[in-house]
C-alpha cells in the first residue's frame, strides 16, 4: 500500500485522466439529484409541513387537492369516527400573486387552514397570512400588502414560513374566510359551500395507526377517499414520475462511474504488469497489490468527489432562484457513499489479473 500511495504522489499526473472524467460525473450527479430534491420539495412542502399523517379528499377528485370538495358533513362523521383524535380542513387556491413594485408575477398557493401545523402557527387574522420564505426572491417583504390572483385580493404578510411550498409555488397561508374570498373573488365557479373543505387532514388518536384510521374512514364515510401522509405525496402530480426518471438516470450515471474507474485501473494493471511480477517474487502478496489498487482507487474518487462538489457549489451560486437546484447535506452525502462504492466495485475487476500474475512470466516477459 506504501507503494500505491508514492506512485499517487509522485505521478499524480498518471490518474489525471481517471480523476477529470469521475469529477465531471460528480457534478453531474450532484446537479441531478439536486434538482430532483428541489422539484420534490418544491411540490411537496405543503403537505410535508402537516401534522396530521391522514389526508381525505373526495371519491370523485383522483386525490387532487384543488378539485376535492368534502362537505361538512363529511367532515362530521369523519371526526365521530374511534380513533380520530382531530379532523381540520385545509384548501388552496394557485393563484399569481403581484407585489408592489414589481412587473413579474409571483406564483403562489393561497391555503386556507383550520389549525395550526409542524411549519406554520395557528391560523392569522383576516386578510393577513404567513407567507413562504422562497417567496422573498420575487420580492415580498415583511409588512407589504400583495395582491393575489386577477381580482388582487389584498392579504398582509405579518411572518414568514419554511418549506411550505405546493407545485412548485409558494406558500401564503390565510384563514379559511380569507381563502374563501381569493377563490370567491377570482376563481367564482370554484367556491366552496360555506363550512366545505377540499380535503381533511385527520390526526389519529395516540396507539391509532393512520393506515387503521384511513381505513375506517373509508368503510364508514360514503364518497371519500383516505390516504397517509405518504400515499398523499406519492399521489401529488409528477412526484412520482419525477423519482422514478431521475433515480434511473442518477443510477446510470454511477454505473458509468463504476466503468470508469474499472477502465481506467484494468489498463493501468495491464501496464504495470511487469512491476507486480517483481513484487510478488520480493514477496508481496496479490492481498497487498489487490489494497493498492482499492487505495488508489478510494483517494481519486475523494479527490474527484472535493473537487466536483466545489464545483457544484459554485454553479448553484450562478444558477437563477427559479431554478430548483438544492444541494442538500443528505444527497451529497449518497454521492459520496455512492461514489465510493462504485470505486471500489470498479478496482475490483482488476483483481482478478493480480491474483493470476505469475512472477517468473512478468518478469520474464519484461
Amino acid at each position: 500500500m506504501r507503494i500505491a500511495l508514492k506512485e499517487l504522489l509522485r505521478r499524480p499526473s498518471r490518474f489525471l485522466t481517471a480523476g477529470g472524467a469521475l469529477t465531471l460525473i460528480v457534478v453531474l450527479l450532484l446537479v441531478l439529484g439536486g434538482i430532483l430534491d428541489g422539484l420534490l420539495n418544491g411540490s411537496t412542502g405543503a403537505y410535508r409541513a402537516q401534522s396530521a399523517s391522514v389526508f381525505v379528499f373526495s371519491a370523485d377528485s383522483r386525490d387532487s387537492l384543488p378539485r376535492s370538495v368534502v362537505t361538512v358533513d363529511q367532515t362530521r362523521g369523519i371526526s365521530e369516527l374511534p380513533g380520530v383524535h382531530e379532523a381540520t380542513g385545509l384548501g388552496v387556491a394557485l393563484v399569481a400573486a403581484h407585489v408592489p413594485g414589481r412587473a413579474d408575477v409571483a406564483n403562489a398557493a393561497v391555503f386556507g387552514y383550520e389549525a395550526a401545523n409542524r411549519a406554520v402557527p395557528a391560523p392569522p387574522p383576516a386578510g393577513q397570512a404567513y407567507v413562504d420564505r422562497s417567496l422573498a426572491g420575487d420580492g415580498v417583504q415583511l409588512g407589504q400588502t400583495i395582491g393575489l390572483g386577477d381580482a388582487r385580493t389584498p392579504v398582509k404578510v405579518i411572518g414568514w414560513v419554511e418549506d411550505t411550498s405546493y407545485n412548485l409555488s409558494g406558500g401564503i397561508w390565510v384563514q379559511p374566510q380569507t381563502w374563501r374570498d381569493v377563490l370567491a373573488q377570482n376563481f367564482p365557479d370554484q367556491t366552496l359551500p360555506l363550512g366545505a373543505f377540499q380535503t381533511v387532514l385527520v390526526t389519529p388518536q395516540e396507539g391509532v395507526t393512520p393506515r387503521t384510521v384511513a381505513a375506517r374512514i373509508e368503510d364508514a364515510v360514503p364518497d371519500v377517499d383516505a390516504l397517509t401522509l405518504e400515499q398523499a405525496i406519492a399521489s401529488l402530480p409528477g412526484v412520482t414520475q419525477q423519482q422514478s426518471v431521475f433515480t434511473a438516470v442518477i443510477g446510470v450515471t454511477f454505473a458509468v462511474a463504476g466503468l470508469v474507474v474499472a477502465l481506467f485501473f484494468a489498463l493501468l494493471t495491464l501496464e504495470r504488469v511487469g512491476l507486480f511480477g517483481v513484487l510478488k517474487a520480493l514477496g508481496t502478496s496479490s492481498r497487498s497489490l489487490a489494497a493498492g489498487l482499492t487505495i488508489q482507487a478510494l483517494l481519486i474518487a475523494a479527490g474527484a468527489f472535493a473537487v466536483g462538489g466545489s464545483l457544484t457549489w459554485g454553479l448553484a451560486q450562478l444558477i437563477p432562484p427559479n431554478v430548483p437546484l438544492q444541494l442538500l447535506p443528505r444527497r451529497v452525502l449518497v454521492t459520496a457513499v455512492g461514489l465510493a462504492v462504485t470505486a471500489l466495485i470498479g478496482s475490483a475487476i482488476s483483481f482478478r489479473r493480480i491474483i493470476r500474475i505469475d512472477p517468473a512470466t512478468a518478469v520474464g516477459g519484461s
